[in-house]
Formats: structure tokens, C-alpha cells, sequence
């Protein structure tokens, strides 16, 4: 089945193109240049941006499959959770191709969707497996027992893990997104140089404001009387607080429900030293270990299609007065 995804939940426009479960194309529009001198999304912003780039990311996602828009045989498109005014760009698109061409569609959740991206490549993951959904937004532990049947087994308090990157490199003048600037500056830096806090130890659930507050302090006590040089060392060991978490607590779930699979997903996954700790320290404990390919991670609308072409093969289908929501939990 030829399946055209469109992703527009926060600051990427992406559409791509699935048949019967290979990625034929992927195409995403940042606005990365856009929001950084911000220090973050602007929805109004974003919203704006969608509106410029959708119908191009469409058009190439097509030429790059080889199809035309009367090839494809169902659409589906993220409807939350999400930036609203984002939201409605992809999802609008999708009502209007889908009614135009008298084809089905499927509106999508997000994190289904980064679930999904593990079905994409290579070998995929038996079900019931732990799913932790790591990104700016969300940090929770799922136990998945099929598609359409999650239980939440864990879950942050406050801050999502890279929510507390981003605001970490704000705190650092170190520009936006912050974990991808933090991910690359802490490879030269000492992990075990500052002693930052690792809260909620006895508990499957997150919590990562005092970790960024323990930043913020530490930062005003010392004022400007530190070195550039010091400054991979902080952000290495700012890092391994948050991997030591995220890693602990989903080996500690696979093990309290007895599921010897892991799949690691969202933008978050895509940090190099979450990706190494993990791997190894699963393969010690003989623990199935699936990460999606780094571009896989972020948001885009291959897993967006992925998710929607299971939908679509099972007969489900969205109805032309389908809302964009802010909050959809997995449940």
C-alpha cells in the first residue's frame, strides 16, 4: 500500500512516502534557523513557516518515491500531540488531498508514530517490548503490548529530557537546539567532573527541574569565573545525569515486567552517548536493543506513514472533521 506521510507537529514540515513498510522517501523541512535566535519554537512562527514549505516538501517527497498523487492509496498525517497552530497546517493538507482525491486517511499520534519509526528498519521488534519516548516534549516508559495498547509505567514530573537540554544550553549562551550543541560539545569533556543530581531514584518516573536548577545554581555561584575550558566538562557531566537516568530506569522496567526488549525513540535518541550507554549496557543484561537510524529519531513523516499504513490496512480511517489536539496521551 502506497502511504504519504505529513508531519507538522512542532518546528519540522515533513512528508514522505511508505509502500507496504519500505520508506521510498523522507523529506523534512527545518526551522532550526528560524527559532534560534530565539532560544526556541515560536508557535506563531512555525505555524507560518509550515504554511510556506508544506505543499514543496510534498511535491519533492513525491519525485523522490517516483509517484504521482494519484498513486497514492491512503494518507496520514500527525493530529497531536502538538503545537496546535502547526497542527492544523498538516492536517488541513491532508483533509484537502485526501477529500480532492477520494482516498482514505488516518490522523496519527506523534509518539505512535516514533514507536513506529523501530518497524522501519532492519530487524524489528517482537511484541510486548519497553518503549521509552524520549524528546523535547515527552519522557515517559511504556509497556507496549500491541499497537493501540500501551500502559504507562513511568513518566517526567516536569521537564521532558530535552526540554532540560534545551534550557541547559540556554542557561550556557550556547544557541538552539541545545542538545545537539550538548551532545557535540560533551564528547570532549569529563562526564564525572561535576556532581549533578539524579532525582526520583527509587521511582520509574522523572523528574529533571532540579537537575537544571543544580545548573542554574552552580552558574550564579561562580558567576563568569570559569574557563572555556571547563565548559566541556560541565556540559559532559549535565549529559550523564540525564543518560544515567533514562538508561537506569528502562533497563529497571524491561527487568520489573519481564520484557528482554527495548526500543529507544524519539529526538533524544538520537544522542550519541544515550545511544552508546544504552547499547552496551543492555547487551551486558541480554536485553533486545532497537534504535532507530539517527534521522529516524526526529520528528518526520516516515514514521508518521509507518504507523498510518498499520491503520489504514486494518480498516481504520478518520472521518473530514478531525481536530488537531495539544495532549493525546498513549493509553
Amino acid at each position: 500500500m502506497i502511504v504519504l506521510g505529513i508531519e507538522s507537529s512542532c518546528d519540522e514540515t515533513a512528508a514522505a512516502v511508505i509502500n507496504n513498510g519500505k520508506i521510498c522517501s523522507n523529506i523534512i523541512a527545518s526551522q532550526i534557523a528560524v527559532h534560534s535566535p530565539y532560544g526556541g519554537v515560536v508557535p506563531e512562527i512555525a505555524s507560518r513557516k509550515h504554511m510556506e514549505a508544506i505543499y514543496p516538501v510534498i511535491t519533492e517527497a513525491l519525485n523522490e518515491a517516483d509517484i504521482t498523487l494519484r498513486q497514492v492509496e491512503g494518507i496520514a498525517v500527525t493530529c497531536g500531540p502538538g503545537l496546535i497552530g502547526s497542527l492544523l497546517i498538516g492536517l488541513s493538507t491532508a483533509k484537502t488531498l485526501a477529500f480532492a482525491l477520494d482516498i482514505p486517511f488516518v490522523g496519527v499520534n506523534h509518539l505512535e508514530g516514533h514507536i513506529a519509526a523501530a518497524f522501519l528498519s532492519g530487524k524489528i521488534p517482537e511484541i510486548p517490548f519497553i518503549a521509552l519516548v524520549v524528546s523535547g516534549g515527552h519522557t515517559s516508559i511504556y509497556l507496549v503490548k500491541n499497537f493501540d495498547e500501551y500502559q504507562l509505567i513511568g513518566q517526567t514530573r516536569d521537564d521532558a529530557a530535552g526540554e532540560a537540554f534545551d534550557k541547559a544550553a540556554k542557561l550556557l549562551n550556547l544557541g538552539y537546539p541545545g542538545g545537539v550543541v550538548i551532545d557535540r560539545l560533551a564528547r570532549n569533556g569529563n562526564p564525572r567532573a561535576v556532581a549533578f543530581p539524579r532525582a526520583m531514584k527509587d521511582s520509574l518516573d522523572f523528574s529533571f527541574s532540579g537537575l537544571k536548577t543544580s545548573l542554574l545554581t552552580m552558574l550564579k555561584k561562580r558567576g563568569c569565573d570559569f574557563q572555556d575550558s571547563e565548559l566541556p566538562d560541565i556540559v559532559a557531566s549535565y549529559q550523564e545525569a540525564i543518560v544515567d537516568t533514562l538508561v537506569e530506569k528502562t533497563i529497571r522496567a524491561a527487568e520489573e515486567n519481564t520484557v528482554p526488549r527495548i526500543v529507544v525513540c524519539g529526538g533524544v535518541a538520537a544522542n550519541s552517548s544515550l545511544r552508546e550507554r544504552i547499547l552496551r549496557e543492555t547487551a551486558a543484561k541480554q536485553i533486545e536493543l532497537f534504535i532507530p537510524p539517527t534521522i529516524l529519531c526526529t520528528d518526520n513523516a516516515a514514521m508518521i506513514a509507518a504507523r498510518g499504513e498499520m491503520m489504514l490496512k486494518n480498516g481504520l480511517r478518520s472521518k473530514l472533521d478531525l481536530n488537531a489536539v495539544s495532549r493525546w496521551p498513549l493509553s
